[in-house]
């Protein structure tokens, strides 16, 4: 298993609220992908994955038009 540090922002669509909330938090994991579809809890989602070459790894979730970034930067 790996540590990394987890920032999952969700996006606001509301017109004229450019906020988002933003949580944080230490996880460890073997497979970050699996993490990811955790919180999908069987919803029907787009999934796109974006690795850096400082070992982050981004994946950008929509969820019927609501949109949320996972970021896990390795510890």
């Amino acid at each position: 298993m790996r540590e990394y540090e987890l920032v999952r922002e969700i996006f606001n669509e509301c017109a004229n609220n450019q906020m988002r909330d933003v949580f944080f938090e230490e996880v460890e994991t073997a497979d970050t992908e699996e993490y990811v579809k955790s919180f999908l809890k069987e919803k029907d989602a787009s999934i796109s994955r974006d690795d850096r070459p400082d070992g982050t790894i981004i994946y950008d979730v929509d969820i019927a038009g609501l949109r949320q970034r996972f970021t896990f930067t390795p510890v």
